[in-house]
């Protein structure tokens, strides 16, 4: 049964009257020097938490030496497995994350939602061994999808699937060298493969595929099967609640099976001109602008709207404009995810700029990341989303420690919103603000 989301009345509106002000003032340019603007719907309690944890644990040393503890012998002893995980739960998964349930996701999105800004719900499983293991998390996904069911209004934007929650990593390997193996040699005829968009490009890695791959066996064909129908399931789901899907990117050596899949269920499931699942497109990769427009031009020949996220910062600029032109005059939307202030701010004047309609692109942080971008955003009167990670720690924080290590722009941004932190808790000290 889905959840009601409950808040106190008067303060929702009042926090909602108070964005929509700011939506009536925007422009195109981000305001990220008044403090007091920013983190007005911020306490001075949760200022001061969250201004030390990022001084504690936002630093490129602390990122590295996180990543060596948690792929150490040390994870393998109970004793010290339990230690560990224990001081990381309080201070970067606490931060960083909704919980380790459904039910503490909700409470941090429902607060999010009170200071004018979305969630994307993502269970936060990936890598599963087994078939069982994929069910069980296509199940969860499914119940995530189910519990934004609540208001007309919701304070989910999306929610989050990792396509190696429900397909196992090693299949995914086995059909992303067959799809390369055949862009490759067009003769290769692979009797499984659906209608999707195209996957790859001329300037597209293939070195992970060095030799012609075997066929699928009949028990790879027989998962393949089981995972397609978990994805349909998660769809259909979602289109019943009229929730977007937002398909993470993964490991390079097996995009090209994730892409293919997204991709299929893109063209299956879509409102109208709205889509609901969403690709995602790593910006730093060198052939990513080709496969985005080439994926772009095949949508719009096909009828079918196409809904990109776009990741980190190298390239990124230019596969922004790209979309947004495009989306400016024709279907599809667009998902700015980028902790890059430049790129934030060249993104929010083309959006301007184009006189595009607002409700066709939104920007998205992580949770407890680019706070001082996020409320500026939000300032602007921009759509923007948190992405809110839930689930057990072991499984939660080795993701977040990727995220870390990729984005080149994760500390920098924490040293500005420390620095913005710290100027308006002066300012509310000196005039004894609460």
């Amino acid at each position: 049964m889905a959840r009601r989301y409950t808040t106190s009345i008067p303060k929702l509106v009042s926090k909602i009257h108070y964005c929509q002000r700011r939506r009536l003032n925007s422009t195109a340019y981000i305001n990220l020097d008044d403090s007091k603007e920013l983190f007005s719907t911020v306490t001075t309690s949760k200022l001061m938490a969250t201004a030390f944890t990022l001084h504690v644990v936002m630093n490129e040393a602390m990122i590295h030496f996180g990543s060596k503890v948690m792929n150490s012998r040390l994870m393998d002893t109970p004793i010290s497995r339990e230690v560990l995980l224990g001081s990381i739960e309080h201070t970067l998964y606490h931060h960083f994350c909704g919980g380790k349930t459904l039910k503490d996701a909700d409470r941090a999105a429902r607060k999010l939602w009170e200071s004018g800004l979305q969630s994307m719900l993502d269970y936060g499983m990936e890598h599963a061994h087994d078939n069982a293991s994929c069910d069980h998390n296509m199940r969860e996904i499914i119940h995530t999808i189910s519990s934004t069911l609540s208001l007309p209004s919701s304070p989910v934007s999306s929610v989050v699937v990792k396509i190696t929650a429900i397909f196992r990593p090693q299949l995914l390997k086995r059909v992303s060298d067959l799809l390369r193996w055949e862009f490759m040699d067009n003769s290769l005829h692979l009797p499984w493969k659906l209608q999707s968009f195209p996957l790859l490009s001329n300037s597209s890695a293939l070195y992970h595929t060095p030799h012609g791959p075997e066929a699928l066996t009949l028990e790879e064909e027989r998962d393949l099967d089981l995972g397609f129908e978990r994805l349909i399931k998660i769809c259909e789901s979602s289109l019943e609640a009229n929730v977007p899907l937002l398909i993470d990117a993964e490991d390079t050596a097996i995009q090209p099976a994730i892409d293919y899949f997204t991709f299929h269920a893109a063209i299956m499931y879509h409102n109208g001109n709205k889509p609901l699942i969403f690709n995602t497109i790593q910006a730093y990769l060198k052939d990513s602008k080709e496969r985005l427009v080439m994926a772009k031009r095949a949508a719009d020949k096909a009828g079918i709207p196409l809904g990109i996220k776009l990741d980190t910062h190298d390239c990124y600029n230019a596969c922004a404009a790209f979309m947004l032109e495009g989306i400016a005059n024709g279907p599809g939307s667009l998902i700015l995810a980028t902790h890059n202030i430049e790129s934030g701010k060249l993104a929010a004047a083309k959006v301007v700029g184009t006189g595009m309609k607002r409700d066709n692109v939104q920007f998205a942080q992580l949770y407890g990341m680019a706070e001082a971008l996020s409320f500026g955003l939000r300032n602007a009167g921009f759509k923007v989303s948190k992405y809110l990670p839930y689930g057990p720690v072991e499984h939660i924080v080795p993701y977040l420690l990727r995220r870390a290590e990729e984005n080149r722009g994760f500390v920098s941004t924490a040293a500005l919103d420390r620095q913005l932190m710290r100027k308006e808790l002066l300012r509310r000290l000196t005039t004894l603000e609460k």
